[in-house]
């Protein structure tokens, strides 16, 4: 019976040490972004499980507009499981001035509170093909992750080569969340 525990608890020491090697490798970003052509409606179609989407149930989106002084309007909308659309709006910037304008922070609380570090999160995008069609969203620590597309769908084929590719960049897919998108949508 010892040595059971002892095999398990040196299991589970491995497997962290396993976990930690591969988060302290650096997340990869793409190099730059065209904002004009990422601006507009994304749909997601994954997401990893987050404590600020609990209440959405579907229909989820979102709409970037290039402002003026470079940073990024975004409107995040979904459908809770009463029915109701509900909306945030937040705002993006560069995450360092000198840095890619892959590696964004993102803030959804009040402006007033904007020169609060902790109010920004990371938002760095890790795939984007040539055609815009769908990016993926992560940040350093990969416990966050979004699929969007430029449609409220996608085939099977190309979510399986995303999921594969974030697993090759260190992040655990197994509680992928699937969003429900409405099939009338253009």
């Amino acid at each position: 019976m010892k040595s059971l525990v002892l095999s398990i608890m040196i299991s589970s020491i491995l497997m962290n040490a396993a976990a930690a090697e591969k988060v302290s490798v650096p997340l990869e970003v793409i190099p730059s972004v065209d904002l004009e052509r990422y601006a507009g409606t994304w749909y997601e179609i994954a997401r990893l499980p987050n404590w600020f989407q609990k209440k959405c149930a579907g229909e989820v989106s979102a709409t970037y507009t290039l402002l003026e002084d470079g940073r990024i309007k975004v409107v995040n909308r979904c459908r809770n499981a009463a029915g109701e659309m509900t909306e945030v709006e937040g705002c993006a910037r560069r995450a360092r001035e000198d840095g890619p304008n892959t590696k964004l922070k993102v803030r959804f609380a009040p402006s007033f509170l904007s020169w609060l570090p902790m109010v920004w999160g990371d938002y760095w995008i890790i795939n984007l093909p040539a055609d815009y069609q769908y990016v993926v969203i992560g940040e350093p620590s990969r416990k966050y992750l979004w699929v969007l597309c430029r449609t409220p769908t996608m085939d099977e084929a190309t979510l399986q080569k995303i999921v594969e590719q974030a697993v090759q960049q260190g992040y655990d897919m197994s509680g992928l969340i699937r969003t429900a998108q409405p099939s009338n949508q253009p």
